[in-house]
């Protein structure tokens, strides 16, 4: 049955997302902050800044207004990086109606509060439980039907169920879980391990050297998940290993580009100034670290991308720190 469905957010995850659910014969709004890409996408039917190549059906709304992208919709996808993430649901709180099914697919954790995006959606816009879709899905490849699969996470089964119903296509494979938590943990820390397998090409360290940061960071994640009362196998599944491994990996991933870069010696700074798009691990590394500082779980590898970010450590002394630790079991 066709809905209607907003997604708030018109990066190109949103907008990835946005065709997924008008290919599968849904009715799609797409919501975006700036007047200027919003009507340069109704007119080209491109999102040129942040999809480029990718040609948007024409009947494809898309508007700045809460209101008018809030309005009689059945579900609502909340595709905003996470640094604008509060900002954003609060221009929408009070808009979208109980009932709404509500699903976050930003993946990190609020820079205040370091509560996940799903918790941050429950306490702005009053809709609960909201789920959580997450996995190995790069915007430009899911945009161009490469196949994919992903994992959506919510308290309620039937909720879950509903939605792998309206995101699951020819090219799109959806799967449930009830670990709300543990699928955003997974989401939210791989970005902070693929910056240090970036720092690690960038030294043009080897194949080694990037399976022992992805094995080791995998250990990190699970053993604050688990301390957190997170199902284990959570993150041996798509949104713990499996978007582990596509982030450390692949040529898209912005993360892993950030690190490379650092690796190489350009500043944080020069960094980021050159990028239009967002690279999460950079704002939520502070997060990570002090949601394990909070737990009392050692995370090694991300204290260490924290102090090369934060600190201005020199990468090659933050190998040299890791490899000197004590020796222990695995």
């Amino acid at each position: 049955m066709s809905q209607r469905v907003t997604v708030i957010g018109d990066g190109g995850w949103g907008t990835a997302l946005a065709l997924v659910l008008h290919q599968n014969g849904h009715r799609v709004t797409v919501w975006g902050p700036f007047a200027e890409n919003i009507e340069a996408a109704k007119q080209s039917h491109c999102n040129a800044t942040f999809l480029p190549g990718v040609t948007l059906p024409v009947d494809m709304q898309w508007t700045t207004d809460p209101a008018a992208a809030a309005e009689n919709v059945n579900t609502v996808v909340m595709a905003v990086p996470t640094q604008f993430y509060r900002d954003v649901a609060t221009r929408f709180k009070g808009l979208i109606a109980p009932g709404t099914h509500v699903v976050s697919v930003a993946k990190g954790l609020d820079r205040d509060t370091h509560k996940t995006m799903t918790g941050v959606a429950e306490e702005l816009l009053g809709v609960s439980p909201v789920a959580a879709l997450s996995g190995p899905s790069h915007a430009e490849e899911v945009a161009r039907g490469i196949p994919t699969a992903v994992v959506i996470a919510s308290e309620d089964e039937s909720q879950a169920t509903a939605l792998q119903e309206l995101f699951s296509g020819e090219t799109f494979r959806v799967y449930t879980t009830t670990d709300v938590l543990g699928v955003q943990l997974g989401g939210a820390l791989k970005n902070v391990i693929a910056i240090a397998v970036g720092i690690s090409d960038g030294l043009d360290f080897g194949d080694n050297t990037r399976a022992a940061l992805i094995t080791r960071g995998l250990a990190e994640i699970t053993r604050l998940g688990t301390k957190m009362g997170c199902h284990p196998s959570t993150f041996s599944g798509l949104s713990g290993m499996g978007d582990l491994i596509v982030t450390c990996t692949s040529q898209h991933s912005r993360n892993r580009g950030v690190g490379e870069r650092l690796g190489r010696g350009e500043t944080i700074d020069e960094i980021l100034n050159s990028m239009k798009q967002v690279a999460e691990g950079v704002w939520n590394c502070s997060n990570a670290r002090a949601l394990g500082l909070s737990q009392g779980v050692d995370l090694p590898i991300t204290e260490e991308v924290y102090n090369i970010l934060h600190n201005g450590k020199s990468p090659m002394e933050a190998v040299e720190d890791l490899m000197g630790r004590d020796v222990k079991p695995e």
